[in-house]
């Protein structure tokens, strides 16, 4: 569709005029004008003043107009609610951030509608004018339960009563993406793999998890749990394990996650209630938590082997509280000097405690411009003359 063309055109080039987008789309030029139109009339694309000081006439510029949709973008995790909201050209209009209070799921929901209502009010919005909203959570969608599963640490997460009461707060246009996986995106769009067209972000904290970038795009696999290496079975690691933690949240996050590092450490006799005491505990030359920090970086090497033994990557970014400790880094590749088969980069993601709204953010924009773009195509299809007696109406561009 030739008005689509134009409109990715413009999205990713800011401010065109006619002749730009018949040069850079191959279009004639009545062409682009009859689609520029149309565009218009949609509501997706404004005028935005004339291109002044070149040869010739002045030429009148198009931009994609911000209030045409909205894109929210919000994280639930263990302790915090986040959350912000966009127009349709990526500015966030709005923010906001709370911690979790409540401790059944269904008062976590009421908080993240709160939250997210709240961020709506703030732009000027509401919460029904949202085109695409998208919600970073621990776990993967079920399509089989319609529910999410493989949710760690989120106790209650997995039943279906809590996707239902998520799309009953925000509509069929509600989309959950990992919440590791979210902050990969935000990595991609905004970080350490701008640099690379493939890499792996690994997310190590009160759960621990992974996301695949491959040619740029995020790979979830077959059944969305690509990157699900809290279930890696490597046991060895600073704290112990049971059985019903295993299944729950997978052997690696079970024996390497912060409330692990905890454990180990009160039974070194440490008095810590944080993986973050420890770690400043080992800083400051305590030998017991040294040593827990040593078993959580050996824990961790083993783990990114097994993933460049598979994968390969160029690049492996470690976030998350423990991931992004001052030191874990060369802690965790100095293991793997010496069980690695090479020795990919490895860094610290700069990104702060917002990489996962950024995500989900990155992701709710195509989903947005694939949704207005689909009623766009439609809108059009319907102005089709009816076809007499069941004959095939055929639409052909002009070039």
């Amino acid at each position: 569709m030739n008005e689509q063309l134009l409109l990715n055109q413009i999205r990713q080039l800011g401010l065109c005029s006619r002749a730009d987008l018949a040069r850079l789309s191959g279009l004639s030029k009545p062409t682009v004008s009859l689609a520029l139109a149309n565009v218009e009339r949609s509501g997706l694309v404004r005028t935005a003043g004339q291109r002044t000081g070149v040869p010739g006439r002045s030429a009148v510029l198009y931009e994609i107009r911000p209030e045409a949709g909205y894109v929210l973008g919000l994280d639930i995790g263990h302790e915090y609610l986040r959350g912000a909201i966009t127009d349709l050209t990526g500015e966030i209009r709005a923010k906001a951030e709370s911690r979790c209070l409540g401790a059944s799921v269904s008062k976590r929901v009421s908080e993240l509608v709160r939250l997210a209502d709240g961020i709506c009010s703030a732009a000027g919005v509401t919460r029904a004018a949202v085109t695409q909203t998208v919600l970073g959570s621990p776990g993967v969608y079920d399509p089989r339960r319609d529910a999410i599963t493989l949710t760690g640490g989120m106790a209650g997460w997995d039943r279906p009563a809590v996707l239902a009461g998520l799309r009953g707060a925000f509509g069929e246009n509600l989309a959950v993406e990992n919440d590791t996986d979210a902050a990969a995106l935000a990595e991609r769009e905004h970080g350490h793999g701008r640099e690379f067209s493939s890499f792996v972000f690994v997310s190590i904290g009160t759960g621990i998890g992974m996301g695949l970038v491959l040619g740029g795009q995020l790979h979830r696999g077959a059944h969305g749990v690509a990157g699900e290496i809290a279930f890696l079975p490597i046991a060895e690691g600073p704290g112990d394990v049971a059985d019903d933690e295993v299944r729950r949240r997978g052997t690696l996050e079970a024996v390497g996650s912060a409330a692990a590092i905890v454990r180990a450490a009160r039974r070194a006799g440490l008095r810590t209630t944080s993986a973050r005491q420890v770690f400043a505990a080992a800083a400051a030359g305590d030998e017991r938590a040294a040593a827990i920090v040593a078993a959580e970086a050996r824990l961790v090497a083993k783990a990114i082997c097994a993933i460049i033994a598979v994968v390969d990557p160029g690049l492996v970014v470690l976030g998350g509280g423990i991931g992004q400790a001052p030191g874990f880094a060369a802690a965790v590749s100095a293991e793997l000097g010496r069980i690695a088969p090479v020795l990919p980069d490895l860094r610290v993601s700069a990104l702060g405690t917002s990489a996962v709204v950024d995500g989900c953010l990155a992701s709710g924009a195509d989903l947005a411009w694939g949704r207005l773009t689909a009623q766009l195509a439609q809108a059009q299809a319907d102005q089709l003359p009816a076809a007499p007696d069941g004959e095939a109406v055929m639409a052909v561009p002009v070039t």
